[in-house]
């Protein structure tokens, strides 16, 4: 158990470290690439709801997702993390204005606050079709590294008990964060595809 987990450890240093070197013009360039690409993808256009990571600066950047979804009348959920847990929530977002409304986390990312109660989860109501999945590195076979903390893991569990089942999953990824091998153990999820820049 402790080699896998330093062996986790030394991988995300080291994509870490890839993804920082990448230029703000670079990052929003692939981001383009990424988007087009799943707005012609089978899965992202017969889903009616989806969830979608709002990006923080070493991840695909996903503005240009969230608009495009409201501009074709998805049902769009961010997350929202419980701080010292693993629990995460999927919570509806109205409209794009809605955005600049929510409060900033210590990540740096908006998410709704504690207090707001008032939103629809998406387990709650009628499941998930697909979720967009962030992440630190990929491989060709599904495997994925998260930041250690679980929490798409943990929800994609609770997905799996929702009578709608499990939602189709993909990863939006840099081709800077794709890798031989990520590796796993029992309680890492699978994701269904990664979607990167072809060389």
């Amino acid at each position: 158990m402790t080699a896998l987990r330093a062996a986790k450890h030394a991988l995300r240093k080291e994509l870490k470290k890839r993804v920082s070197g990448l230029s703000e013009e670079e990052k929003a360039r692939q981001s383009l690439v990424v988007s087009q690409k799943l707005f012609e993808h089978p899965r992202y256009k017969s889903s009616q709801r989806v969830a979608v990571f709002l990006n923080m600066s070493d991840e695909v950047h996903t503005e240009a997702i969230v608009q495009h979804m409201f501009s074709s009348g998805k049902v769009c959920f961010i997350p929202k993390y419980l701080t010292n847990s693993s629990h995460m929530d999927m919570l509806r977002l109205n409209s794009l204005e809605d955005i600049n409304s929510l409060p900033l986390t210590k990540w740096n990312i908006r998410q709704p606050a504690e207090s707001d109660t008032g939103r629809e989860e998406a387990l709650v109501t009628g499941g998930l079709d697909l979720i967009l999945m962030p992440g630190l590195g990929f491989d060709k076979g599904g495997n994925r590294l998260g930041r250690g903390k679980g929490f798409y893991d943990m929800y994609l569990q609770r997905c799996a008990s929702h009578p709608k089942g499990k939602p189709y999953t993909i990863a939006l990824a840099f081709k800077e964060q794709l890798c031989k091998e990520v590796p796993v153990d029992d309680s890492d999820m699978l994701i269904d595809e990664v979607l990167y820049e072809d060389e």
